[in-house]
């Protein structure tokens, strides 16, 4: 009686299983059939939780970059105030510089005419000893030789620190080293235009006109002014 009752069942399910084609060789269904899985993943998924992983993650790895920005501002604030401390710190040693180069700039030259003050008081010191009366030729002689050292020092100190003086005699006149004075007529063998006789000699500094020669220039007699 069991047996037809599973022959019964399993003439009205054949149909089903036909149309399915999930039935074996014996008329059962396949647990692997394609229906099987569709129907058990349908189920995984209506039973899975929802999936909260993604904003998480994102949130995350925003918060990191928005520390490592907020890092490299402060660091870039802190090299930013150090610059401006530095160059701060540059500007006031080189102001200092500036204003020691001003009082100080000329020491060594100072120095130097110290020494040529030294032979002038010398000389003074030598000239006002007492000397017999009327032996006049032995004091200039102390003068002039005073007077020599004196002036081979100085030019020695000029020479040094780079002070030269023009000799502009028989140079073409130029208004940016001579100061014109007077116009004189051109001798034997002076060329007019040119520097005739030297009224006050000038100076140059390192090749720059720091005083000019007051000079007479030569023209010709009939331009004499």
């Amino acid at each position: 009686m069991a047996v037809r009752f599973l022959w019964a069942v399993r003439r009205r399910m054949q149909p089903l299983l036909a149309s399915s084609g999930a039935s074996d060789g014996r008329g059962w269904l396949h647990p692997f059939s394609t229906a099987t899985q569709r129907t058990a993943g349908e189920d995984c998924n209506s039973e899975d939780p929802p999936d909260e992983l993604g904003p998480s993650l994102a949130e995350r790895a925003l918060k990191l970059k928005a520390v490592k920005l907020e890092k490299e501002v402060q660091d870039l604030t802190v090299r930013y105030q150090r610059a401006i401390a530095d160059g701060e710190n540059i500007r006031r040693r080189t102001q200092r510089c500036v204003e020691d180069a001003k009082i100080f700039g000329i020491q060594s030259f100072c120095k130097d005419l110290v020494e040529v003050a030294d032979i002038l008081e010398k000389t003074t010191e030598c000239i006002s000893e007492e000397t017999e009366p009327g032996d006049q030729k032995l004091t200039l002689e102390k003068i002039f030789r005073g007077l020599s050292l004196l002036e081979t020092k100085l030019k020695s100190v000029f020479a040094k620190h780079g002070l030269e003086k023009m000799t502009p005699i028989g140079d073409k006149y130029d208004p940016h080293e001579h100061e014109l004075i007077c116009h004189v007529p051109a001798g034997v063998g002076v060329q007019p235009g040119t520097v005739a006789l030297v009224r006050q000699d000038g100076y140059k500094l390192h090749g720059r006109t720091i005083r000019l020669a007051q000079v007479e220039v030569a023209v010709e007699s009939q331009k004499r002014l």
